[in-house]
């Protein structure tokens, strides 16, 4: 799974504050209303839409639509989604303030607020392309080989990485991609020349 473990700064693994205040107030508002888990599983639907859909990742980045289309298309989304209540409202709060493309943020701080209150560690996991089940399965089995109990993995996606995967979890940082490797191996090749 991992080549390499490196200390990071633990607010490396936060999302930036303006997410982390709108998954703060998501979250305070699911408690008050008795719905945590409900708001959670629309969450986690959503979330699985923006991993697996590259068309509505570019949707939700794009800064050429106004407001009142950033609205009909995402709400139509949400729709077929079946993601309604709550999180249709945060959505339609992230349009109004234009800051939809916030959003997929705002669900990974929602969920590491949400596993921390419930005393799960979090994972971040950072990957170039979606997570199969028989992946995150197997993930969840490695950690836990090595020492990491009730993990919930948080994803990411990075075309960047261009393969493999980063993984983040409290300050370790295990970094197995492609671009690591091959930056690795720029490094060792100018320190050869």
């Amino acid at each position: 799974m991992a080549s390499e473990a490196t200390n990071v700064s633990p607010s490396a693994t936060h999302p930036s504050g303006l997410a982390q205040r709108y998954a703060l107030a998501l979250l305070e508002l699911a408690k008050e209303k008795k719905a945590v888990d409900a708001i959670a599983g629309d969450l986690d639907r959503l979330q699985d839409l923006v991993a697996r859909d590259a068309a509505f990742r570019a949707f939700l980045q794009d800064p050429r639509l106004d407001a009142a289309s950033q609205q009909r298309g995402a709400f139509a989304i949400l729709d077929r989604a079946k993601v309604g209540g709550d999180v249709r409202k945060l959505v339609g709060v992230l349009i109004a303030n234009r800051r939809l493309a916030a959003l997929p943020d705002v669900i990974a701080a929602f969920g590491g607020l949400l596993a921390e209150q419930r005393g799960q560690q979090t994972a971040e996991v950072a990957t170039a392309h979606p997570l199969t089940d028989v992946q995150r399965t197997q993930l969840t089995a490695r950690l836990t080989e090595a020492g990491y109990s009730n993990v919930k993995l948080v994803e990411r996606l990075d075309p960047t990485l261009l393969g493999g995967l980063v993984v983040r979890l409290g300050s370790r940082l295990y970094d197995s991609s492609i671009k690591s490797k091959l930056q690795r191996l720029q490094y060792a090749m100018k320190g050869a020349a």
